[in-house]
């Protein structure tokens, strides 16, 4: 997946927040089966354009699916997205949330295939492979996990894995190129197509509707407890912020993923046209917002001054949907950024 460094991951300040990623991203779905009953109807009714058997090469041997899944199984909350954005509902999941709020976008798609709420295992201590194994899935979706390395031996006795062709695509691949994978293992390519067409679109209507955005430089940081990273460095792929218009800032080029860090003496390194900041770990951050807002050198900057700077939101999940965008998240984080992008380039 395109990534700003990974800070903000879904599980906002509590689990396995590192670094922040960005991504340009788009996403829809349909259909499914359910939650009381999960699985005791089609998991997917979408007609497939891949003819059974399908064989997938990955890092750790052949998956071969016999014929088209009607009981799907995740092994993390992105392969859940795209189970959802395909209009299948899982028939096992893991708690991503555990045991708090379903995400706004997340719980639209749930509602629009006619459920409530999914059927979860805790994976507090990774995956329940006998949870998992008592669902009975036909497939497993995992081409949205780092736990694979551990996870495939014991996952394959149980059904066939659907995973990435080679151990480094785990941080690599686009959420468009992992839809593809798992769209290929349930007969579900032009679907997975018409997905990521939708999803472009979303992105490109947002830009389009305002051009103030085109060419302003921009700067991302996200505020860690032990540090402020330059999310945005140069070398990061293209993400959301890109696919609406902005640019990266000039200082980008002094950053990377292995030298991010932003010290509180170097704060006007931020400086861009829009700067934009996160705090997925609230008041057990470096500093809060209100600390560095009345820091003398960070009120100093052009972009602070002229009131062209904003919060990304944690709470309602916007920071980790923007950090891990996936088929199912995109067109929510484009609806949910554009107005904050919108007031700070007005300088509201």
């Amino acid at each position: 997946m395109n990534r700003l460094t990974r800070a903000a991951g879904r599980r906002g300040a509590v689990r396995t927040l590192l670094a922040v990623a960005t991504a340009l991203a788009l996403a829809t779905g349909c259909s499914g089966s359910g939650d009381d009953k999960a699985g005791s109807e089609p998991a997917a009714t979408t007609a497939g354009s891949a003819a059974f058997p399908v064989k997938l090469t990955n890092a750790w041997g052949t998956t071969e699916v016999a014929k088209k899944p009607v009981r799907v199984a995740t092994v993390s909350d992105g392969d859940t997205d795209i189970a959802l954005a395909l209009g299948i509902v899982p028939v096992i999941t893991p708690d991503a949330e555990d045991g708090g709020p379903v995400p706004e976008y997340k719980q639209q798609a749930i509602d629009k295939l006619g459920k409530t709420k999914l059927k979860t295992y805790d994976d507090t201590d990774g995956t329940d492979y006998e949870a998992v194994a008592e669902a009975a899935p036909d497939v497993i979706l995992g081409v949205n996990t780092w736990a694979m390395n551990t996870d495939y031996a014991k996952l394959k006795p149980i059904a066939p894995v659907v995973t990435y062709a080679d151990k480094k695509d785990a941080d690599t691949l686009t959420w468009q190129e992992r839809l593809k994978i798992a769209a290929k293992a349930l007969g579900m390519t032009d679907k997975a197509e018409q997905i990521i067409a939708a999803n472009e679109k979303a992105f490109t209507d947002a830009a389009a509707a305002h051009p103030e955005f085109k060419g302003r430089t921009y700067t991302y940081a996200v505020v860690h407890p032990e540090q402020i990273t330059y999310a945005s460095y140069a070398d990061q792929d293209p993400g959301v912020f890109e696919g609406l218009g902005l640019t990266k800032a000039p200082n980008a080029k002094k950053y990377s993923a292995d030298k991010n860090a932003v010290s509180l003496e170097n704060l006007d390194e931020l400086e861009a046209d829009v700067l934009l900041i996160t705090y997925p770990f609230g008041d057990n951050g470096l500093v809060s917002a209100s600390e560095l807002e009345k820091n003398k050198l960070f009120a100093s900057l052009k972009v602070v001054k002229g009131k062209h700077y904003a919060v990304v939101p944690s709470e309602n999940t916007l920071a980790s949907a923007v950090a891990y965008p996936d088929a199912l998240s995109s067109p929510w984080v484009a609806q949910k950024l554009t107005p904050i992008l919108a007031d700070a380039v007005a300088g509201k």
